[in-house]
């Protein structure tokens, strides 16, 4: 157990200046608190502080920080308060000392949406002072140390949360020593004897290439030092889970592996890493594809190295990393050596480096997603894609530098450049060309995006994207717009409601109401009309509480009264009681409405429209019917479909609708038919040749099996109207193979 003395100078070996009273008073504060209190292993407590201490001294981090490490589980674990430590050591360290206190009553692998609710408090809590991340991984790491006298159950829960969580979050903060540490322990516990067949397997293969492994250094050293460049070559062998993880990956068994063993070429200079660079590919030859530069390009982890792999000594393929010290140092310990050089004034690279943490950056624009998201478990996926992934960069046609997960799309960079540009995108060029939005991006491709103001995301987007980003983004665009087609069409029926019963209607008049009806906004309320969720009835009686349903008596004709939604093409719509002189105000001009007016704007009939057919279909010619379906807008059926009866006894959700097609119509509609037809080869072939000839979409195709001889089709088919299908029926009919037809109705 590390001793008071041995904190102090572990301190001051790289803070000669520390303050010594503060360090000593934050260790005799937590011995006393902690007092007798013994750990799982056997251990007095006070060791599991003291050791998180010493790890952060490895981080060379200040005194405050190395205090709060001595305290950080005195407000959780004993009779110390927020306010007693605020009056001892300042609010800074008690702040922080909250923080971790309420990191630790979050559970990580939870269910899925309480997973997610907490990791939003895990990183709100880091990013306010990065402080609180660097003290609670090294509280990870330590407890991962000693995870072998935990409980089974217990161990494999920290396991999954270190490996699922904590391990990426520190190779995102650039810790990449920390992480591949905290990831080879979890691994231990998640998969032993996946873990002990690798460790082994490595352990063999490293006492069989030990001579070849210093042979490779002093070959290398020995070329640098003919050139007279100062360099530091030195082995190492790749962690077990990273061995592990590129098996899974490439589908590789142990032996196929070629590049276990990896070189650091440590210079002095960035010039001298180039240098470096030059010597090596002389002396031999380069691996095609394997050639990385994040010294011009560094990682968003502020990782920067020169990545090379060779046919080297002896014939071995060799994995070069070619970087400074400092470089070397921001590798190792990432966001935790900013604090080192933050006040540098001497280096240039340093100053460079420290003027803000690509690491902490990333996790700042992490948090901004809180703001916007909606739904916590889009913030998990969204937070577990940019914790996973590994990049690629592109570029916009002014350079600007985009970061982005390897096998993004052009989508995936416009909506990285801007939500807006990624809500208008309709296009793109790549390095000049325009290509498909699917294109997967490669390193260096600059990306153009064409822009349209009337576009809108189409929801299909969500499955190609893969950055949480762009994957909120267009679920709230096409929230967004379906929200506004059902408001828009709530709109309306209040309309007709309040006209009937001859009282005005506004949003202002439904603002003092919104309580009453369980909503917050005017829209909600009004979407939630649309969507047949809040009857229209409820909505007059909350506005005017002694209205009696009366309706006003009609002055025109009651065939009149019929008004038209702009993409619904081919359909006029009216509820029952209806007339022309309570017309909506945005009717159709070829229906008699006021010319300036529009239908109303909402999408077409497809999965995210107000309007749609039921499962059978329907098509002009056919006597058709709507009903108010809750959540799904007004849903059509023909007037002699059987699923019409279990409406019978709601009459106010039926809509009346006619057909309203015009000589330019070009619309397809849905129908479907039940065919028997021989079972023999080339049946089928007949039937769709059939239908494609005359020129009729098959959407839908099923086929099942009814006897030895004969086979049962449904077919759901595109037609123009009623003729249209009546002629392919009767030409099916006319084929030697197919039995009987007939249309289904649903």
């Amino acid at each position: 157990m590390m001793r008071q003395y041995e904190l102090v100078e572990r301190v001051q070996k790289y803070k000669p200046d520390a303050n010594v009273a503060l360090l000593n008073k934050a260790y005799v504060y937590a011995m006393q608190k902690h007092g007798k209190q013994m750990r799982a292993s056997g251990d007095p407590y006070i060791s599991h502080p003291l050791e998180v201490a010493a790890i952060l001294t490895e981080m060379r981090l200040d005194e405050a920080t190395i205090a709060v490490g001595l305290l950080h589980d005195t407000i959780e674990d004993t009779s110390a308060t927020r306010a007693e430590i605020d009056e001892l050591f300042g609010e800074d360290i008690g702040r922080l000392v909250e923080g971790l206190t309420k990191i630790k009553k979050l559970d990580l692998v939870s269910k899925r949406a309480k997973q997610a609710e907490n990791l939003r408090k895990l990183l709100l809590a880091i990013s306010d002072d990065v402080r609180v991340l660097l003290v609670k991984l090294a509280d990870r790491l330590h407890n991962m140390r000693t995870l072998e006298h935990v409980p089974p159950e217990k161990r494999a829960r920290i396991a999954e949360e270190t490996m699922d969580i904590y391990a990426p979050l520190a190779g995102r903060m650039g810790m990449q020593e920390m992480r591949e540490e905290l990831e080879d322990l979890a691994f231990k516990n998640i998969n032993r004897e996946a873990y002990d067949t690798v460790t082994g397997k490595l352990a063999e293969l490293s006492e069989r290439n030990r001579d070849l492994i210093h042979t490779i250094e002093d070959e290398l050293s020995s070329l640098f030092q003919q050139q007279g460049l100062e360099a530091q070559v030195k082995g190492r062998q790749k962690k077990t889970y990273s061995v592990f993880r590129k098996m899974q990956s490439k589908s590789l068994s142990f032996e196929q592996l070629s590049d276990v063993f990896g070189f650091r070429i440590i210079v002095d200079t960035e010039a001298d890493c180039y240098r470096a660079l030059g010597i090596v590919h002389m002396r031999w030859s380069v691996v095609p594809g394997r050639f990385k530069d994040y010294i011009s390009t560094p990682k968003q982890n502020d990782y920067r190295s020169i990545h090379t792999t060779i046919v080297g000594p002896s014939r071995q393929r060799v994995e070069l990393q070619i970087r400074t010290r400092l470089m070397q140092d921001i590798a190792e310990r990432g966001v935790a050596a900013h604090a080192l050089y933050k006040d540098s004034s001497s280096d240039a690279e340093a100053e460079l480096l420290s003027k803000d943490s690509r690491a902490y950056s990333w996790l700042r624009q992490t948090i901004e997603a809180l703001s916007v998201g909606d739904n916590p478990e889009d913030f998990l996926e969204h937070t577990k894609l940019e914790l996973f992934q590994d990049q690629v960069f592109c570029f916009t046609p002014k350079g600007q530098l985009i970061a982005l997960p390897r096998g993004a799309t052009p989508i995936d960079f416009a909506y990285a450049v801007h939500t807006d540009v990624g809500d208008t995108c309709v296009g793109a060029k790549i390095n000049g060309r325009i290509m498909p939005l699917v294109t997967r991006l490669a390193n260096g491709d600059e990306v153009e995006i064409l822009r349209s103001g009337v576009q809108v995301p189409p929801p299909a987007w969500e499955e190609i994207v893969v950055t949480g980003k762009a994957r909120a983004a267009i679920r709230r665009a096409t929230k967004a717009a379906v929200r506004k087609q059902y408001s828009g069409l709530g709109m309306r029926i209040l309309e007709r409601t309040f006209n009937r019963a001859g009282k005005p209607l506004s949003r202002e008049g439904l603002k003092p109401v919104l309580h009453r009806l369980g909503h917050k906004e005017v829209d909600d309320m009004l979407a939630a009309v649309g969507r047949g969720e809040l009857i229209s009835e409820d909505v007059i009686r909350a506005v005017y509480p002694n209205h009696q349903e009366t309706r006003v008596s009609p002055r025109k004709p009651a065939d009149e009264g019929w008004f038209n939604l702009r993409s619904a093409a081919g359909l006029i719509f009216k509820l029952p009681g209806l007339n022309k002189a309570q017309k909506p105000a945005k009717a159709s001009r070829r229906h008699g409405g006021d010319p300036d007016m529009d239908a109303m704007p909402i999408r077409g009939m497809d999965d995210n429209a107000v309007v749609r057919f039921g499962p059978g279909g329907a098509v002009p010619g056919d006597r058709i019917v709507g009903i108010l379906e809750p959540g799904a807008g007004i849903t059509i059926y023909p007037i002699q479909s059987p699923g019409l009866t279990k409406f019978d006894d709601e009459p106010q959700r039926w809509v009346d609708i006619r057909w309203d097609i015009d000589e330019n119509n070009k619309n397809r509609f849905p129908a479907r038919i039940q065919v028997t037809a021989i079972n023999a080869p080339g049946t089928l072939a007949d039937v769709a040749q059939m239908i494609a000839t005359s020129e009729t979409n098959i959407q839908n195709l099923s086929m099942v099996r009814v006897a030895a001889d004969f086979t049962e089709m449904l077919i759901d088919l595109q037609v123009w109207d009623l003729k249209h299908l009546n002629q392919l029926i009767t030409q099916l009919k006319g084929l030697g193979s197919v039995s009987t037809i007939e249309r289904i109705y649903e």
